[in-house]
């Protein structure tokens, strides 16, 4: 067990209760922004019922917004944002929204709100330095730091797997674990780092056929590019301990003459018959004279030779194989071979033991297996994996109702004794209290999986979800909204609803805007994809609403940045349900909401992790 300290505390399930009490007072003031779907925008005109005062006005609120709070952060603890009810029991919100109409009347404070009941101010998130902190026990010493997977994924992903699979590979060790699942697994990334860098015996599961399929030949091709990095490390690991030789080079001379004298002796002793085959009792006396002389100055020099669990530099001291080169064992041949004259037979005898053991070895520490399946809340592990063992459970961005059936699985499986997920994809949940799927029959849910909001009835909305997936830090520097293509999208509309009579329609535009040079040429090739009569417009007419709505482009804007300010409180909502739902399960020691990536590099950038009750750590973990 690596942890000496607790593990840090996040709060109880009735701290965090509250504090789900009052972002629901909020967002039921707010949600209905969120709801409102940029496409109806003009038709349903969406800026006078929701918005009091101009879109210019709104812009420069949120820019001086934005300017104060680079002056002074935002923190929970001090939140002068709305006036208390005297009788409502909290915060009535009344100064935001009017009282009357509901409309949006001060968006400085609607503003701020958000941001107080957004996760990074919430107070219920562990930072992951103090989690690997107590679970690696050395803040400074991170598994994977060397490597660097760049050449074979992209940035983000890169940025993700690394920064991932070091929580992962702390639990792991924590609980003494080699076993990992990675659920919607994808194309393998994750899967594969985990394996290569860390020894882990990985499967992942996904349930396209084409991805696992596709996850075998990349695993492959990653195989390749891993022992350029790994030839890359021991020619660092042998600089290093040429470093560290310099300031020892008188002991060195004296164990090389030891050495030399000791060959001279054996091979003085060989007699003609003897040089054919070279006892087993002699060998292991040049190898543990090696070994003793390397190790000896590797723990003489430890500050210069830095040692982490997963990295490749000098993983176990005591072993040759890992202290010096891959053919490192052919030394003992092929120095005997100088003096002795050692048979061409017993050097391949034992060159073709070093390579057995290097296949074992990495067999043995690096296993990868891709499979195919649909994964429900329901499903049996042991089913699909047939050496199923004490294992930990991760996702990367598992889409739609698979992050809260991996907390599901998480919690019902004795075997599974660590969980870290990373959801995305919100819009794809799947919720208990939404109107159009009251006809639906499914037993388990994606929202709400804790019994408060389960007792509160409460349902986000699609959306209000979708909505949760935008990105207020990639808008914040510049990596903003697509806004033109959203006001093709709802001038178009507005065409289908006045010149066609269609208000609602299950077609979908898709990505015609990409491949469009103009709005006419979007219109033209919208109304051919919805399969409507294009003929009806003419040029002209196309033209005139693109020219009666252009001058109303900055209320689209306007609007849509209010839906981005709101998204993290949406996904907060969202994670705090899963964290609560864990906090209530009686079999979980310890559970967290995490921060693992830089929200710009990967917006989706929470995990939710937990750990089971088990005697090795329960006395440590509190929760």
């Amino acid at each position: 067990m690596a942890a000496t300290t607790p593990l840090p505390e996040c709060g109880d399930v009735d701290v965090l209760r509250g504090k789900l009490r009052e972002l629901l007072r909020f967002l039921r003031k707010a949600v209905p922004i969120a709801n409102a779907h940029t496409v109806e925008f003009y038709t349903e005109n969406l800026w006078e019922r929701f918005v009091e005062g101009s879109p210019d006005k709104v812009m420069e609120a949120l820019r001086s917004h934005a300017l104060s709070l680079e002056a002074a952060p935002a923190r929970w603890e001090e939140r002068p944002l709305e006036r208390t009810g005297e009788n409502s029991g909290g915060s009535d919100f009344s100064n935001i929204f009017c009282e009357n109409s509901q409309k949006l009347v001060n968006v400085e404070a609607f503003a701020l709100a958000a941001k107080y009941y957004s996760l990074p101010y919430f107070g219920v998130c562990t930072p992951l330095e103090q989690v690997l902190v107590t679970l690696h026990g050395n803040q400074q010493q991170r598994p994977g730091s060397e490597v660097k997977p760049d050449d074979f994924m992209n940035a983000k992903k890169s940025h993700e797997v690394q920064v991932m699979s070091e929580l992962i590979g702390s639990i792991a060790d924590f609980c003494g674990i080699k076993q990992v699942i990675d659920l919607g697994s994808g194309k393998g990334y994750l899967s594969s780092f985990l394996s290569m860098q860390y020894g882990l015996k990985v499967y992942g599961i996904d349930s396209s056929s084409v991805n696992t399929h596709g996850a075998k030949e990349r695993n492959r091709k990653l195989k390749k590019h891993w022992r350029v990095y790994q030839t890359r490390s021991r020619a660092h690991s042998g600089q290093a301990i040429e470093k560290a030789k310099e300031g020892t080079a008188q002991e060195e001379q004296k164990g090389e003459a030891d050495i030399k004298e000791r060959l001279q002796s054996i091979n003085d002793s060989l007699t003609n018959e003897d040089k054919g085959s070279i006892s087993d009792s002699v060998l292991p006396d040049f190898t543990d004279a090696v070994t003793s002389d390397v190790t000896r100055q590797m723990e003489n020099h430890t500050a210069s030779l830095p040692q982490r669990a997963g990295s490749f530099l000098l993983e176990n001291r005591s072993t040759l194989s890992n202290v010096l080169p891959v053919d490192a064992i052919r030394l003992t041949a092929s120095a005997t071979k100088t003096c002795g004259k050692l048979s061409e037979e017993h050097e391949e005898r034992k060159k073709m033991v070093a390579l057995k053991d290097q296949a074992r070895e990495s067999n043995e520490s690096s296993i990868y297996s891709p499979l195919t399946s649909y994964i429900t809340a329901e499903s049996e592990l042991c089913d699909i994996i047939t050496d199923l063992e004490d294992c930990i459970m991760v996702g990367l961005h598992t889409c739609g109702d698979l992050a809260p059936n991996t907390l599901r699985i998480f919690t019902s499986k004795s075997e599974i004794k660590g969980v870290c997920s990373v959801g995305c994809c919100y819009h794809l949940l799947s919720e208990k209290y939404e109107k159009q799927r009251k006809d639906y029959t499914l037993e388990m849910w994606g929202f709400p999986m804790c019994q408060y909001l389960k007792e509160e009835g409460w349902c986000c909305g699609r959306n209000a979800r979708m909505s949760a997936c935008l990105a207020l830090e990639r808008v914040a520097v510049g990596q903003g909204l697509a806004t033109e293509s959203l006001f093709y999208r709802a001038v178009l509309q507005e065409i289908i609803k006045e010149c066609y009579g269609i208000t609602e329609c299950d077609k979908h535009v898709g990505k015609v805007y990409s491949k469009s040079t103009s709005f006419l040429d979007y219109v033209r090739k919208s109304l051919k994809k919805l399969e409507l009569d294009a003929s009806k417009l003419t040029e002209e007419m196309i033209m005139e609403y693109y020219e009666k709505y252009k001058p109303r482009m900055n209320e689209l804007e306007a609007f849509n940045m209010l839906k981005v300010i709101l998204a993290p409180c949406i996904e907060t909502l969202i994670l705090m349900d899963r964290l609560c739902y864990l906090k209530e399960q009686d079999n979980i020691a310890w559970s967290a909401l995490v921060k693992l990536f830089d929200p710009v590099k990967s917006p989706r950038c929470y995990a939710v992790t937990a750990l089971k009750k088990q005697p090795c750590f329960q006395d440590e973990a509190s929760c």
